[in-house]
């Protein structure tokens, strides 16, 4: 329960991150945190740690934890570059994908689907992981599947919030689609071209993502 609800807290201040409610360089107190939340100690620290290690915060000695989201030009170098990992990874998924990941492909794809129909950005946001995470693991490529996964928890606040963009959910659920079909008929590059695609934010995307990070200030102040 405790390791549940420290989850929950994560992404509650993932989401001020993301949304500039909380302010690079901004101290996070864990007493205050506990207060605001009504909560002990024991998993905000916990939600702050699982911060610290996807490099949304930085723990620092005698100061604690201290917000460090990046800035909208490194963000967008950060998804340029997710973009090309997600690209390998679908690549060596559809010249090595074994029957088992095929199966649980499938069905994360269709996991997807559902979350979609609902119109429920953050259960398709966590499916969505599980979605990206199995194509990892069937490029068979463990060092890779690692730099993909680490970036991925990096993005993830950023990655969820696009989702609550007008018609995105619909849009990358397709893309979604076209990635398992080029990866299931062994079609390597077109495997990479999709997902590189479907992760890079550039042009009318980006401004969108930074559109909403905006409203959230805004909301926020």
């Amino acid at each position: 329960m405790t390791e549940r609800r420290a989850t929950q807290l994560r992404d509650s201040i993932e989401d001020e991150i993301a949304t500039g409610q909380l302010k690079p360089g901004e101290r996070l107190d864990e007493v205050s945190l506990a207060e605001r939340f009504g909560v002990s100690r024991t998993p905000i620290r916990e939600a702050l740690q699982q911060l610290a290690a996807a490099g949304l915060v930085e723990l620092r000695a005698r100061r604690g934890a201290v917000v460090s989201a990046p800035d909208p030009s490194q963000l967008m170098e950060m998804f340029e570059v997710m973009a090309e990992l997600e690209a390998m990874c679908g690549r060596l998924a559809a010249r090595r994908l074994l029957a088992e990941d095929e199966k649980a492909l499938v069905a994360a794809l269709a996991a997807c689907q559902e979350a979609a129909a609902r119109g429920d950005p953050d259960a398709y946001y966590y499916e969505n992981e599980i979605f990206h995470r199995i194509i990892y693991r069937a490029g068979g490529n463990t060092f890779l599947a690692g730099q993909a996964l680490a970036l991925n928890k990096r993005l993830a606040p950023f990655r969820r919030l696009q989702l609550r963009v007008r018609n995105r959910m619909k849009t990358s659920q397709e893309e979604h689609e076209a990635v398992v079909a080029a990866i299931r008929a062994g079609e390597t590059q077109r495997a990479a071209d999709h997902l590189r695609a479907h992760v890079a934010i550039q042009g009318e995307r980006f401004g969108d993502l930074m559109a909403s990070l905006g409203k959230s200030r805004l909301a926020g102040a």
